[in-house]
């Protein structure tokens, strides 16, 4: 609660144009007095508050600059949220009252959670991180309240696995987490938990290889999409722009000599590389962008291998598999995307050079 007492004093001794020394003698105090009320340092004994209300025609309330807060829960909801965003420790003082008033509301308790996982990793305050602790247990009982689609016990478990780790309690993280590793959500938060905190790499690996693969398998459908959907909003630019960064970082990752995965995925951003040049008026290279993508898959379709060694940084690469299922060879997957994508000088293009490699 923030009161303008101090303030309101000095802005309505201004407004009658007093001076310090005239309140001073109105209220029956020093000027020492009215200096420390106006500046903040100390606060005038309820009586003395009245009176100054009194002289001044307004009410106590006024004087204060007292407002009285909306505690309905909504209302409660949205102050949770602005101090989480301005990360504002008053927040803090608010919430507990929150939860005397809604003990059981699954948005009060997860704010609060989060409220305290943010103040006590900062602070490195043991007892801030226990009640994090606290309050995410409670709120997995109470998530079936929830309505808000982008939370779910999948961003809890990962709070309060770090909870545990900024508790010191990296062995317990990571044991939580490999209990409720569905679909392996948590096998890059699993493998940086095993290595930087249990030094435990060699058990690190499997599940940081995987996560690489995860993340790049999104990174390559997130690059194909957004790429589209530049095109789709006329701005070819920034899909070459995207395309050439994703195609620099798939090559980064390329073992040396070996044909594989990374191969059929440039073929595919190659491809899209043709579309866009058409779409620039640049058919010269949109015809070498059509050849690499071409080359690239007879390459894989030659010599197929669906497992991970042609990725660096995958240890034990023939432990995971990966596939294309949009046609039996890699080319059969280009011809399949030239139709989805229904272009007409793209199909053109690839009649031409597909026939082309044909004959050859």
């Amino acid at each position: 609660m923030k009161l303008k007492l101090a303030e309101n004093i000095r802005s309505f001794r201004k407004q009658r144009k007093m001076t310090q020394e005239q309140l001073a003698e109105v209220l029956g105090v020093t000027v020492g007095a009215v200096y420390k009320w106006e500046s903040g340092q100390s606060l005038p004994e309820l009586r003395l508050i009245m009176e100054a209300a009194d002289f001044f025609d307004v009410s106590v309330d006024v004087l204060l600059g007292y407002e009285m807060k909306d505690n309905r829960l909504a209302a409660i909801v949205d102050r949770l949220t602005g101090y989480i965003n301005r990360e504002d420790p008053e927040g803090l003082s608010e919430v507990e009252k929150a939860l005397v008033k809604y003990p059981h509301s699954f948005d009060i308790v997860y704010l609060g959670a989060i409220l305290y996982m943010v103040f006590g990793g900062k602070n490195h305050d043991q007892q801030q991180l226990a009640r994090a602790s606290e309050l995410l247990e409670q709120s997995l009982v109470l998530l079936p309240q929830n309505t808000n689609p982008q939370i779910s016990e999948i961003g809890i478990y990962d709070f309060m696995a770090n909870v545990r780790i900024m508790q010191g309690r990296g062995e317990e993280a990571a044991e939580l987490l490999k209990q409720h590793n569905r679909e392996r959500i948590y096998n890059d938060l699993i493998g940086m938990t095993l290595s930087l905190i249990c030094r435990r790499p060699e058990e690190a690996q499997p599940f940081l290889s995987q996560s690489l693969l995860d993340s790049l398998a999104k990174m390559i459908q997130t690059v194909i999409g957004k790429a589209y959907a530049y095109l789709l909003e006329d701005d070819p630019a920034s899909a070459e722009s995207l395309l050439r960064w994703g195609l620099d970082l798939l090559e980064g990752l390329k073992q040396p000599e070996i044909t594989g995965y990374l191969d059929q995925t440039c073929s595919f951003l190659h491809l899209l590389l043709a579309l866009v040049y058409l779409r620039s008026g640049s058919a010269a290279q949109a015809e070498t962008a059509m050849g690499m993508s071409l080359s690239l898959a007879a390459r894989f379709d030659r010599s197929p291998a669906y497992d991970a060694r042609s990725v660096r940084f995958v240890d034990e690469g023939e432990h995971f598999f990966l596939h294309y299922i949009l046609g039996r060879t890699v080319r059969d997957s280009l011809a399949y995307f030239v139709s989805l994508v229904a272009d007409d000088a793209l199909t053109a293009l690839w009649d031409k050079k597909a026939k082309g490699d044909d004959r050859q």
